[in-house]
């Protein structure tokens, strides 16, 4: 079998992935971008843009729901999960077709579909998806597998019908009463959609509290709007077996008042994720990585191994879309602009899509107070924010974490309505460097959402 030289190699078309064989091609390397099922990754094709617009699909449903509220008088919601998932599947279609069409019309880039392993250093071997296989050799490769689902070890799961974040969005009719084990940003965006749908939903967290990384009072107030939205909530609750009778799916589940049994119709298994890395076989290449699959990389994201790179969700870290594009930049400026450039000390900026939303960048209070950090903390509730009051949307609270000495803003958690928008405000004034006063001082327009920096920062003075 006759081997075919490349000089780079791009592993994987994600968001990291599709833009660096682009640049790659264009800086005059000739390129091979190896995916093994679909371009665009995890957050075109079951992330990102199929969440957000099912999320966006149930947002509808809610306010025909509270209608009577604004004063009009409207029919309660009739969901068809049917037209939701192909709306999802056309979004998904749209910018899929979209990347694969500039991948395929770029000079000196070869797309290729099949599954990538290691055969040695500098060497792949590819089993195209037409079913032959190719062996292909590089000076440069650059690994963007990204992750997937992973179960936890709960005896039974593997013989009950388990949904994952894929697989639940494919659903075209409505579960009745829906299980979902896990409370981190999948669980409770899932959790409220389909609450919003119309599903009974119960969420089971093993932890003392939701999104077990953010601030308690954010986590708290979160798990209020929840449980106001109609959603079972289960804290400090150890599943421990899964079993299914019938149609139905039961749990058993140990909590601080005695061990319990969960029935419901369908169950959503969110409780984390495991890198794409055992089709690769990196050892064959020397690469290292942790004992659950991730890869070892540096703040270039150089791995252990000479001219290989590991970009995205694939090394650890923050698994944010807008991370892996960023790590694309880190290697463009390195490689193909003779910069320096470090993922160390990146802000890193997300926004969790439940209604109100989260925004959070930077320190949040509890990692400020850990590190010893002088701080001040800015609070404002949302309902005494005239534009939430004005639109209905009034649930939550914004917060931001300042240096006593220095007033630079440190981090921010915005839950509320555009939480998100709200705290990419707040993160430009940290890039710039601002002290807090300049938000604090700042003119903006009025009646809007931003206004209400001006009260969340005189709110910390007292004034």
């Amino acid at each position: 079998m006759s081997e075919i030289r490349y000089d780079a190699f791009v592993i994987g078309s994600g968001q990291a992935g599709t833009p660096l064989a682009l640049a790659l091609a264009r800086a005059g390397l000739q390129t091979a971008l190896i995916e093994r099922q679909h371009v665009g990754g995890t957050c075109v094709n079951e992330g990102c843009t199929p969440t957000k617009t099912m999320v966006a699909s149930a947002r509808v449903a809610d306010l025909v729901r509270r209608a009577a509220d604004y004063g009009v008088r409207s029919a309660s919601p009739a969901v068809d999960m049917r037209m939701v998932r192909e709306r999802k599947r056309e979004m998904v279609e749209s910018f899929r077709k979209s990347s694969q069409q500039r991948l395929e019309q770029t000079r000196g880039l070869d797309l290729i579909f099949g599954e990538a392993r290691f055969t040695g250093p500098g060497r792949i071997e590819v089993r195209l998806n037409s079913g032959s296989v190719q062996s292909m050799a590089a000076a440069k490769i650059f690994i963007n597998t990204g992750t997937r689902a992973s179960l936890p070890p709960v005896e039974g799961i593997t013989e009950v019908p388990a949904l994952d974040n894929v697989s639940i969005m494919e659903l075209e009719t409505l579960p009745e009463h829906l299980l979902v084990l896990g409370g981190g940003y999948i669980g409770v965006e899932f959790s409220q959609m389909f609450r919003r749908f119309g599903s009974e939903v119960t969420m089971i967290q093993s932890r003392e509290r939701l999104l077990a990384r953010e601030d308690p009072d954010v986590a708290d107030e979160l798990g209020k709007i929840l449980r106001e939205d109609g959603i079972g909530v289960l804290l400090s609750a150890q599943t421990f077996r899964a079993s299914q009778a019938g149609s139905r799916i039961q749990l058993r589940v140990r909590t601080s008042a005695g061990d319990r049994t969960l029935t419901g119709s369908h169950l959503l298994v969110a409780t984390g994720r495991r890198p794409n890395t055992e089709a690769l076989d990196l050892p064959a290449a020397g690469i290292a990585t942790d004992s659950k699959g991730f890869i070892h990389t540096n703040g270039r994201l150089e791995t252990t191994v000479e001219n290989v790179w590991a970009l995205g969700d694939v090394k650890g870290g923050p698994a944010f879309t807008h991370i892996s594009y960023d790590d694309y930049r880190v290697i463009r400026k390195n490689l193909l602009e003779n910069g320096n450039a470090t993922t160390d000390g990146r802000l890193v900026p997300y926004t969790v899509f439940t209604d109100p939303q989260l925004g959070r960048v930077g320190l949040s209070e509890m990692e400020a107070r850990a590190q010893g950090r002088e701080i001040r903390v800015a609070r404002l509730p949302m309902n005494s924010v005239a534009r939430a009051l004005e639109t209905g949307e009034s649930r939550g609270f914004m917060k931001a974490v300042v240096d006593a000495r220095s007033a630079q803003i440190l981090g921010a958690a915005v839950l509320g309505t555009e939480g998100g928008e709200i705290m990419a405000m707040l993160e430009v004034a940290m890039i710039g460097k601002l002290p807090y006063t300049a938000l604090r001082d700042g003119i903006f327009a009025h009646p809007t959402l931003a206004e209400s920096l001006n009260n969340l920062f005189m709110a910390m003075e007292g004034t």
